[in-house]
């Protein structure tokens, strides 16, 4: 009953997987993106966050239109961890990861024992609601659903080996807006080439490390999108609906004012 991860044997398969992100709290969109095409779709639960049914459809509706969802959740918190994963969340992400020990630590909270110290319940619509063979779930839980954390710090750049290193990780999310920052820029550039500099150099320290790299990418979508696919990204994020909305209304308006 249970499939392989579609987003890792999309990856496998063509070398690269494309989708978009959601900030509002739609199942329609979500499901719009499925049908539309994309792999993935990055559900934020960082800086856009309601503590109710909300993402349990989301996730919902990227399952009807054949879609892989890619929840990212605040750093700091094993529940909010484990309600993504029991909502059936292919793929999930942490923000403002500094160190290995960190990184370890997040992943224990992915996985059930003895790989990590998640706490079992099969009672969610991960488990299809315990009607999934309870150790057939555990063992797919434990390989199939894809563990990220977010680079987006001068510091993570620096320890960007001991990161990659670590044993269970499966991808890496380059937060540029924030990296930017931290490399004491006075806002978000991410063609700055401080800010490319740092992009290029996790790409390739990810690939030694055989772990695959994502990167959201903003207006223009198809340049950008192409570029960072021939620098080697693997999961490639083209905007999200907010930015692709307010776009492309704001330039119709413009165009036929």
């Amino acid at each position: 009953m249970l499939e392989k991860n579609k987003l890792r044997a999309t990856i496998q398969k063509k070398g690269y997987a494309i989708g978009t992100c959601a900030y509002s709290f739609s199942p329609d969109i979500v499901q719009i993106a499925g049908y539309s095409g994309m792999d993935f779709c990055r559900i934020d639960n960082e800086h856009s966050w309601r503590k109710d049914d909300s993402l349990e459809n989301m996730i919902r509706a990227a399952n009807l239109s054949n879609m892989s969802t890619v929840i990212r959740v605040d750093r700091d918190s094993p529940y909010e961890v484990r309600k993504a994963l029991e909502l059936g969340a292919h793929a999930i992400v942490i923000p403002q990861i500094e160190s290995k020990k960190e990184v370890e630590d997040y992943i224990s909270w992915t996985k059930f024992p003895p790989l990590g110290k998640r706490g079992f319940s099969n009672l969610n619509q991960s488990a299809h609601y315990g009607l999934i063979n309870s150790k057939e779930w555990i063992d797919w839980c434990n390989s199939e659903i894809m563990v990220g954390v977010m680079v987006e710090t001068k510091t993570a750049v620096d320890e960007i080996d001991e990161i990659l290193s670590t044993k269970g990780l499966d991808y890496i999310l380059i937060g540029a807006s924030d990296l930017s920052l931290s490399l004491g820029l006075e806002k978000p550039e991410m063609n700055h080439p401080l800010v490319q500099q740092s992009i290029i150099k996790i790409i390739e320290r990810a690939k030694h490390h055989k772990v695959y790299t994502m990167l959201g990418v903003g207006y223009p979508w198809i340049d950008q999108a192409k570029n960072y696919l021939n620098l080697g990204i693997d999961m490639i994020e083209v905007g999200h609906d907010y930015s692709i909305l307010s776009t492309v209304w704001r330039d119709v308006g413009e165009q036929l004012r």
